[in-house]
């Protein structure tokens, strides 16, 4: 008997109502996300120009990046404290990100300088790392075999885009009333408070995933109570199933898969934040639109939710390998495209030559690696979280990077068309990784997937 035998009420499990619930108090987390870090590239002018900053000012671009690289430097190191603390329990603190998420949000709407700004993104970036971490965690640990790509790919995929869009519509209602760019700003960035208080409480509800309760606290009852609550199935393991593996055990025979998944965030967040943060303002102006808002709009729906759509179809059923490496080519032809054409093509030509970068982003690794399905899916229970925490982690580094050297260094030497050529080796790249080192994990029980099963035997 393999130990995925043991989860096998889980994991044949039809989808329905819990799942449902799952993604409501996981995705709104997610949506949060999407609101926080997207809407510093809508406002990011409106922040700067309202403490008397403006494109010519010595100090523009030093606090614009810092600005917009805050909140990913606290997700950095939320991701590490929460990854060790997923350990002691993966509910235990499922709320407290949402929380922080809320207290950071609220206090950017009183803020006096740049430096408070940057200080108070922290404070929320930290709850974005914890929730990096722990959504997919949970969602997997809680999802079936058969439904779990789309189940991540949904709550943690579509729900940040969707998020990211809800604060666009925001500042646009607020700019076309009339406000003034001040408040519509410190507005727009506190609003973020309100999806993350909502599902607090819900999240303090959920269960402990049934895969901690056996493999890490070795609580038998207590999974086979989880267990009969989400599965309505009667089980009863006769012996405790508490993983004693050490850590370096599982890192020294699958460290390069770890290495692969974790580099992979990192150089897709390399990519997708140089277009989330500095969309909007630079790459907008370059295919004629002036209003970040309106910018957001037309990628988002135009491409984004397409790409999305297309993920939720193929990722349980081509699998997130070969969608994985279709989406970073797709992503490479559509930057290097841009980069070479854009100065040839109309406005609306090169704005769908760009957009189908966001298209291909969300079909592939918009929906796998920068969903946090790699990190959940190819590490074993015991050291899952500490893995996730890893790549987590990489992809904020990589996100944080781009905020820093974009505005500062790339972006003034080599303008929009040599960065989207830059952006496009990368993803190359990214594509080349995932071919050699990725396996394909759709259909399987995790314990599959992560290779648990050949550490044990029940």
């Amino acid at each position: 008997m393999k130990l995925s035998d043991v989860f096998k009420p889980l994991d044949d499990k039809k989808f329905d109502m819990f799942h449902i619930k799952s993604l409501l108090t996981t995705g709104m987390g997610v949506f949060t996300d999407g609101y926080d870090l997207s809407s510093i590239g809508i406002v990011i002018g409106a922040v700067l120009a309202s403490f008397g900053l403006h494109s010519k000012t010595p100090e523009y671009n030093y606090w614009e990046a810092w600005v917009s690289s805050s909140a990913l430097i606290g997700a950095a190191i939320g991701a590490i404290i929460f990854g060790i603390l997923s350990n002691k329990g993966r509910k235990t603190f499922y709320g407290i990100d949402v929380a922080l998420l809320s207290i950071g949000a609220v206090l950017q709407a009183f803020v006096s300088s740049p430096l408070e700004l940057v200080l108070v993104r922290g404070l929320l970036g930290l709850g974005v790392g914890a929730d990096y971490v722990l959504s997919p965690l949970i969602m997997a640990e809680h999802a079936n075999a058969k439904d779990r790509g789309k189940i991540i790919a949904l709550g943690f995929g579509l729900m940040w885009g969707f998020g990211a869009t809800v604060a666009a519509g925001i500042y646009l209602v607020l700019t076309s009333l009339g406000y003034s760019l001040d408040t519509v700003w410190r507005v727009v960035l506190a609003a973020g408070a309100f999806p993350a208080a909502s599902v607090i409480y819900l999240r303090r509800k959920i269960p402990e995933t049934p895969r901690y309760l056996a493999r890490i606290k070795g609580d038998m009852k207590a999974f086979e109570n989880v267990v009969k609550q989400v599965a309505g199935k009667d089980v009863r393991v006769n012996e405790n199933l508490k993983d004693t593996n050490s850590f370096s055990e599982y890192f020294k025979k699958q460290w390069k898969i770890f290495l692969a998944a974790a580099s992979l965030w990192f150089l897709f967040d390399l990519s997708a934040y140089t277009g989330i943060l500095f969309g909007p303002t630079a790459i907008a102006k370059s295919v004629g639109i002036n209003n970040p808002a309106v910018f957001q709009f037309i990628t988002e729906f135009g491409f984004t939710v397409p790409g999305g759509l297309l993920a939720l179809a193929t990722i349980d059923r081509v699998g997130r390998k070969p969608m994985q490496i279709i989406g970073f080519v797709g992503m490479a032809g559509s930057l290097m495209s841009f980069s070479f054409f854009r100065p040839l093509l109309p406005a609306f030509l090169a704005l769908i030559v760009y957009g189908m970068y966001d298209f291909f982003m969300q079909a592939g690794p918009g929906s796998i690696s920068a969903a946090g399905m790699l990190g959940v899916e190819l590490a074993p229970t015991k050291v899952r979280g500490t893995v996730q925490s890893i790549t987590v982690a990489s992809g904020r580094i990589g996100a944080t990077t781009a905020g820093l050297i974009v505005p500062t260094l790339i972006l003034p030497s080599v303008g929009v068309d040599g960065l989207t050529l830059i952006l496009s080796l990368l993803t190359f790249l990214a594509a080349a990784i995932t071919y050699f080192f990725i396996p394909e994990t759709k259909g399987k029980p995790l314990e599959e997937s992560s290779m648990e099963n050949q550490y044990v035997k029940v």
